[in-house]
């Protein structure tokens, strides 16, 4: 009896396991040219950026990469090419929580406004954890900090049509 208990529970565990292998990423999906899903090894091998950013009195460093990077590597267009039907587009970003934000595609394009907006895997030199997810967006210019999304999973680019 104690046998079958315990080849029930290690078959049990084995289902379980590959599952916590799994790495933590963001997937960046939608109106994309290509779709990505990206691990903090893949956001390492980008080009770094930094921010600091104040709150109630505690500075905090944050590196990662810009989301506008991250957006031009899946396709999204920028610069010159974002005009038209591309301007009525925008980037959804989603929690694991459920918690979701919405960016225009002009303003996450430093072409069009000075408001650069990081997608961080790390705070003050060490990997983001936790309550704050593997992944964070850092929006160090919005007042409220409402849009810096904690536990990110996900950014779906959408195209309005009228």
């Amino acid at each position: 009896m104690y046998t079958r208990r315990w080849v029930i529970f290690g078959a049990l565990a084995a289902r379980l396991l590959p599952a916590q292998d799994a790495q933590p990423s963001v997937q960046v999906a939608g109106a994309v040219k290509q779709a990505l899903t990206l691990t903090a090894d893949d956001l390492a091998k980008m080009p770094r950026a930094s921010v600091r950013t104040t709150n109630g009195g505690m500075e905090t460093v944050y590196d990662g990469v810009w989301l506008h990077e991250v957006l031009k590597k899946a396709g999204v267009p920028q610069g010159s090419e974002l005009r038209g039907k591309a301007l009525s587009s925008y980037v959804l970003a989603q929690a694991q929580d459920g918690y979701q934000v919405v960016f225009s595609l002009g303003e996450l394009d430093p072409a069009f406004i000075d408001n650069e907006i990081l997608l961080a895997d790390t705070a003050n030199g060490k990997p983001l954890f936790g309550a704050q997810g593997r992944f964070r967006l850092v929006v160090p210019k919005d007042k409220p900090g409402a849009r810096s999304v904690r536990m990110l999973t996900k950014l779906e680019v959408v195209q309005l049509r009228k």
